[in-house]
């Protein structure tokens, strides 16, 4: 008599995801602090009734403080702990992750799928009130104030020179073993014109992959010279230096929202994740 010990086939899924980052300590998980991963791994264990948590993998790392509308993560799991295609598994963590974390959708993800190496690029909008105006007080853990105002016009025109493949190290925290080149798609920034956000500014920066605090630092050198706080000659020697810049304003985390993260068609994915781990390097390109 034989017994079959085969084991389940494993199942990616894929997490559309939307949150608050005001009362979290960042997506990564960290002991004894409520972030957006521990939570997540912690409540599907315990509504799959799974022996420890799964482990997600996320498109992009958000810092404390930092929202998202639009992050895409991925977990593993054997064929037979989700079997309804996971809108009940969405529906119950909805029910348990206190308002400020939704699930948005689980779906099985396609062949060759990596939430964080299959995206093609992620785009974020930084919010902010310049020259003391106050925004709504419901808006206010979105949008950062800065107490000067800003010249778009300025702010665009020095942007454009940031576009494009460069060394982002002036504004990144350089992490060991990692590459701050990066591939700048978009930066632009505008004022809304109407309705509750009447007169705050969008900035969006979209790029194929973001490191540390990268972001808000490019936002923060824009507005350090949009604001007269800085000039052109000062942002130009900063754009060569290939190592962290302390001279550049790290804008406030409040402001930041992980708006979407792009994928190729799904036949490429393999090939995305393939090439996205390589250690970028600018005289190869």
């Amino acid at each position: 008599m034989s017994t079959d010990c085969t084991e389940p086939p494993i199942v990616r899924w894929r997490f559309d995801i939307a949150y608050d980052g005001t009362n979290f300590a960042g997506w990564a998980a960290q002991a004894g602090l409520r972030t957006v991963q521990g939570e997540l791994e912690t409540w599907i264990a315990r509504i799959l009734r799974l022996d420890q948590p799964p482990r997600m993998v996320c498109a992009g790392r958000t810092d404390a403080g930092v929202h998202a509308r639009g992050q895409v993560a991925h977990l593993d799991l054997d064929s037979t702990a989700i079997t309804d295609g996971g809108d009940d598994l969405a529906r119950r963590l909805n029910m348990v992750l206190g308002g400020d974390c939704v699930v948005r959708r689980i779906s099985a993800a396609p062949p060759g799928f990596d939430a964080r190496f299959g995206a093609i690029w992620r785009r974020y909008v930084y919010r902010l009130s310049d020259a003391g105006m106050l925004p709504d007080p419901l808006y206010r853990y979105q949008i950062a104030q800065v107490p000067r105002e800003v010249d778009l016009g300025r702010f665009n025109e020095e942007a454009m020179a940031l576009l494009g493949l460069r060394d982002f190290g002036a504004f990144c925290r350089r992490r060991e073993g990692g590459s701050t080149i990066r591939t700048l798609l978009e930066l632009a920034g505008w004022r809304i014109a109407s309705g509750p956000m009447a007169r705050v500014i969008e900035c969006t920066v979209r790029a194929d992959a973001f490191c540390h605090s990268m972001v808000r630092s490019l936002v923060g050198a824009l507005v350090a010279v949009a604001t007269g706080q800085r000039d052109h000659e000062w942002l130009a020697a900063v754009m060569q230096r290939a190592e962290r810049d302390s001279t550049i304003m790290v804008m406030p985390a409040a402001g930041l929202t992980l708006e979407e993260v792009g994928y190729p068609a799904d036949h490429e994915l393999a090939a995305r994740a393939v090439a996205a781990r390589a250690l970028r390097d600018l005289s190869r390109s």
